[in-house]
């Protein structure tokens, strides 16, 4: 038997947006790589329309390559899980997928298998966020996680001493999955769901507010966030370049929210900030 395969080459900031989009086109299943990703579905079982829409759309913002052609079947997960290592931040949290059989213990252990690899820790953001986490206290705040992804930040949130946590995300993948990585640490603290912040609504404040997403939507959304943090209340945000930093702070300004520190990695970038 022959699969359809897609061969994306493209910016990483994009990477996670078009695995989305491609998913909805009808791909199943996702290989990270050095400059992008592939993307896989049984022989022709994808709808050619919306993926040519998809290509018009993309390559109208950033460059980005598609190349297509088909492949014998093979045994994807394995293909997976020999090209998907363990992460450990800063030497005090190990992420690793169900799969990982690993004897060291770290003061952290968060168990992430992903339908497609982001969320992991692998990308410099989430290692970030997670990094700039662990030095936030959780203990008994309440936490919302924005486009939480695989769920990851809310599970690191929930290991840290969180209350009580809201978690949600656009796309439906991101929703199965992340359910799925909640219940496998045993984070029953977690309200998972799909949706956007602007169409969803939450009673109260939260203290701590994580959102990992891309420039546009965290402009797009600041006066969000600074309207639902707490007084006193801590975002965190990443997904973004180092020389995006400005634009971030003026908007920030503009909410009455205030730099705490900044990090970065690899020309990826991440800020606290306060009100």
């Amino acid at each position: 038997m022959y699969h359809s395969r897609l061969q994306v080459q493209c910016d990483p900031d994009y990477s996670e947006l078009l695995m989305a989009e491609i998913a909805d086109a009808g791909f199943e299943t996702f290989l990270e790589t050095d400059n992008g990703f592939e993307a896989y579905v049984e022989m022709e079982k994808y709808d050619k329309e919306q993926l040519q829409k998809i290509k018009e759309k993309y390559s109208a913002q950033t460059p980005v390559t598609f190349l297509e052609d088909r492949i014998e079947k093979q045994n994807w997960n394995e293909q997976w899980e020999k090209s998907y290592e363990p992460i450990i931040v800063e030497d005090q949290c190990l992420i690793r997928a169900d799969f990982h059989k690993i004897d060291t213990k770290y003061p952290y252990e968060l168990i992430i298998t992903p339908k497609m690899s982001f969320g992991t820790g692998h990308h410099q953001t989430t290692y970030l966020m997670i990094k700039n986490q662990m030095t936030i206290n959780h203990r008994g705040k309440r936490v919302m996680d924005a486009g939480c992804g695989t769920g990851i930040l809310s599970v690191m949130a929930c290991k840290l001493g969180a209350r009580e946590i809201e978690a949600f995300d656009i796309d439906e993948w991101s929703v199965s999955n992340g359910k799925e990585n909640i219940e496998v640490n045993g984070c029953s603290n977690i309200h998972h769901q799909q949706g956007k912040l602007s169409e969803l609504n939450f009673n109260g404040k939260f203290d701590i507010i994580l959102a990992n997403i891309n420039k546009n939507v965290l402009i797009e959304e600041m006066n969000l966030y600074a309207g639902y943090l707490a007084t006193q209340g801590q975002l965190l945000l990443s997904g973004f370049y180092t020389e995006d930093i400005p634009d971030l702070l003026e908007s920030a300004s503009l909410n009455n929210l205030k730099e705490i520190k900044r990090d970065e990695r690899d020309q990826w970038a991440a800020l606290l900030l306060a009100n």
